[in-house]
């Protein structure tokens, strides 16, 4: 079954530069697999009920619906207000508001693209009005977008904790040290392109400015402290928090910032219900799929391959960084995870690995994808929202990738920079 497994595999892989809907691509995969190795059709329906069936999976859709009332409420011009007060000073000024208005933004939305699309169109206009040339604003829009499903909440560490069958919670602390880390990195960058380039700093505006720019932005700045303290003080669980959060931006929107009202709530509504329909899909159809790949024993073979190969954490980790990698440069974020971690998890913890660091290792790897060509979504986003070329803005971002992969080298090989918060609030 194996070699049936790898060539239906194949023809999928060779099939999405055809492009098809990816989750229909999966089904059909899975749907080819079943009819060849004699599987009874039943499985089907079986297979996607219980993909959907999930009582973690249920606060991606509330996520999606934050981030969509959070873009609809004024909360991304404030952020990047308050952003710019505080770091705007320094070398790189904007650029340096863009990273951490991204650090405060990810706290809220959970996803690259909902940062590149909603924050990220304020700071390209504000950039571009500030003297920035279109291609810098840009790359270190999407660069900093990337930090944004790493800090909690995150949308693809739900996808990953669901169907690795990880901890939702302790992959949500993992994320925080390297979050800051990314941010930390990107603005260290910055600062040496913007000593060689002569970027324009930002004038600090006072305390008094400061103080106004916070008052401005503080409900949305607290967005973040109400879910942590919730999550980590166990007042509510991961699936819980997105309802919460689905109910303080409302309030933010509707009764504090009065940004929109209550007839904009249908237009709202209907595109999160496209949005995570696309997800459920892919998570049904990869849920196939992925049943697929385990009764074919791919994962044993390729783990027991794998053991013979290397006995070392580390060399594995290596080889699978290298693998995430490429497959981010060619596959859409969610739809890789969903067909590699099936094969990539089970190997990873005969070896020893923490579940934990390495879904934090996993996703780190595909976000930094989402800035990659050519099937960088991220790239895509703010090409069009800065109206540069696809290819320009591409080359541009190049060196922000440097910063992102020293820190996916330091968390994959100093595995407490991921582990140590988890340990230290949930004792795992």
């Amino acid at each position: 079954m194996i070699e049936l497994m790898l060539a239906i595999l194949a023809a999928w892989f060779v099939s999405l530069f055809a492009g098809p809907a990816i989750y229909a691509a999966m089904g059909l995969a899975g749907f080819a697999f079943l009819m060849l190795a004699g599987i009874p059709g039943i499985v089907i329906p079986q297979k996607i009920a219980m993909a959907a069936n999930s009582f973690p999976l249920l606060a991606a859709p509330l996520f999606i619906l934050m981030g969509n009332l959070m873009n609809s409420s004024g909360i991304s011009v404030r952020i990047f207000d308050f952003a710019k007060c505080v770091v705007g000073w320094m070398r790189g000024g904007l650029c340096q508001a863009n990273i951490f208005g991204s650090v405060i933004f990810a706290g809220m939305s959970g996803s690259a693209v909902a940062d590149a699309a909603g924050l990220g169109t304020v700071e390209i206009e504000m950039m571009k009005k500030e003297g920035y040339d279109a291609e810098t604003a840009g790359a270190i829009t999407a660069a900093s977008a990337t930090i944004g499903p790493i800090i909690p909440p995150s949308l693809p560490m739900i996808v990953y904790g669901v169907t690795a069958e990880t901890s939702i919670g302790a992959l949500f602390l993992a994320g925080v040290v390297p979050g800051l880390l990314m941010a930390v990195a990107l603005m260290l960058m910055v600062r040496h392109l913007a000593i060689r380039k002569n970027l324009p700093r930002h004038p600090f505006e006072g305390a008094r400015v400061l103080w106004l720019a916070f008052r401005g932005a503080f409900w949305a700045l607290m967005a973040p402290v109400v879910l942590f303290g919730g999550l980590f003080s166990g007042i509510f669980t991961p699936t819980e928090a997105a309802a919460v959060a689905v109910i303080y931006a409302l309030v933010l929107g509707l009764f504090v910032y009065r940004e929109f009202e209550i007839r904009d709530l249908p237009r709202i509504i209907v595109d999160t219900v496209e949005t995570s329909g696309v997800v459920m899909a892919l998570v049904m159809a990869a849920s196939l799929l992925g049943y697929c790949i385990s009764v074919s024993r791919l994962p044993q073979e390729f783990g027991a391959a794998l053991s013979h190969l290397t006995s070392s954490p580390f060399v594995y980790l290596l080889i699978v960084n290298l693998l995430l990698l490429v497959v981010g440069c060619f596959m859409e974020a969610l739809a890789a995870m969903l067909v590699l971690i099936p094969i990539l998890v089970p190997p990873a913890l005969a070896l020893g690995i923490d579940p934990v660091h390495f879904g934090l290792v996993f996703v780190l790897n595909l976000m930094i994808g989402t800035v990659t060509p050519p099937v960088g979504v991220v790239l895509y986003v703010t090409a069009k929202v800065a109206q540069v070329p696809f290819d320009r803005m591409a080359r541009a971002t190049l060196p922000y990738l440097v910063p992102l992969f020293a820190v996916l080298f330091l968390c994959t090989f100093w595995p407490p920079l991921t582990t140590f918060l988890p340990k230290l609030l949930m004792g795992r």
